[in-house]
């Protein structure tokens, strides 16, 4: 059957951003929901052939692999929602967008939030870092005042163009106070609108539980990163602890800088690279993976004379 542009993924319109977000709520509350982090519209795509049913699109990996910056605050709102689009054009499945600390204050959060929900994010995510925002697993933090982070949230919740669009709350005041202040702030975030809460970096597994326990009855995120401050655990055992979504953010990113940086030192070294195609995706992979034959279908649909009417 011949390839139309109606089918064309990237070019043909996505399944509606509306629908996309009531399955993500559907998908979070069925739980735990294991969501991987990509960096663009390729990694969504190896996400949506593992069989992920969510994604994030993640500020730090945005900052590291498409700029070489670290994830210091340097990205612009422009650029996330730009990226934002990219990637979720790409795919059929759900993406949160990290929103950072929305840019400002409650109007100027507002302004990104609709700028990224119309980017078609299924969620997008604010902190309560003061700007310019750190990596969470980094050792210096600096927080606004929880109620100025609420009066934020309260904003979003409130200018949000979809009711259905998710908001999540991330609070860093573990590193900065301690997890019983993380987790009075989370319970604050909770009551000025959010639908998910994502206390960033417990350090033990009792803190792990602490957070499940005191926040239950809420989605709750927790950020997987290796060699990081949260203990690596299962999947099972964090859902166990009270955690809907599991989040590895950069694992993907992480991945993938290894098996480069590895074929890089292989041709170097060799100077060939017949000896490490197996190591590598086949052509044949590749091409599936942006859809080649579907594009040349289509393209061959429309190669000829068009003889219809505009009337």
């Amino acid at each position: 059957m011949q390839q139309t542009v109606a089918g064309l993924p990237g070019l043909a319109a996505a399944s509606s951003a509306h629908q996309r977000r009531l399955a993500l709520r559907e998908r979070m509350a069925s739980g735990p929901l294991v969501v991987p982090g990509v960096t663009d519209a390729l990694g969504v795509r190896l996400a949506e052939r593992a069989g992920f049913q969510a994604a994030y699109a993640t500020g730090a990996g945005l900052a590291n692999a498409q700029f070489g910056l670290p994830d210091v605050g340097l990205i612009s709102l422009p650029e996330v929602a730009d990226h934002a689009e990219r990637i979720a054009s790409a795919t059929e499945l759900p993406l949160v967008v990290d929103a950072d600390t929305g840019f400002g204050g409650p109007l100027m959060a507002v302004r990104a939030a609709r700028m990224i929900e119309r980017a078609g994010a299924a969620a997008l995510q604010i902190e309560d870092q003061e700007m310019p925002k750190r990596c969470g697993h980094f050792d210096t933090h600096a927080l606004i005042p929880a109620e100025h982070m609420a009066s934020k949230i309260a904003a979003v919740r409130e200018g949000l163009e979809d009711a259905a669009t998710v908001l999540i709350a991330r609070t860093d005041a573990r590193s900065v106070h301690d997890i019983e202040e993380a987790i009075q702030r989370a319970k604050l975030y909770a009551r000025a609108g959010a639908d998910v809460l994502f206390v960033e970096a417990p350090r033990t597994v009792e803190e792990l539980r602490m957070v499940g326990n005191e926040l239950a009855g809420t989605p709750l995120v927790v950020n997987v990163v290796e060699g990081g401050k949260t203990p690596l655990l299962g999947v099972g055992e964090y859902a166990d602890l009270g955690f809907d979504v599991v989040l590895f953010a950069n694992f993907l990113m992480r991945a993938l800088m290894r098996a480069g940086h590895d074929a890089l030192r292989h041709l170097a070294a060799a100077g060939e690279t017949s000896s490490y195609t197996a190591k590598i995706a086949s052509w044949e992979e590749r091409q599936g993976l942006v859809h080649l034959a579907d594009f040349m279908s289509a393209e061959a649909a429309y190669d000829q004379p068009w003889i219809g009417s505009v009337s």
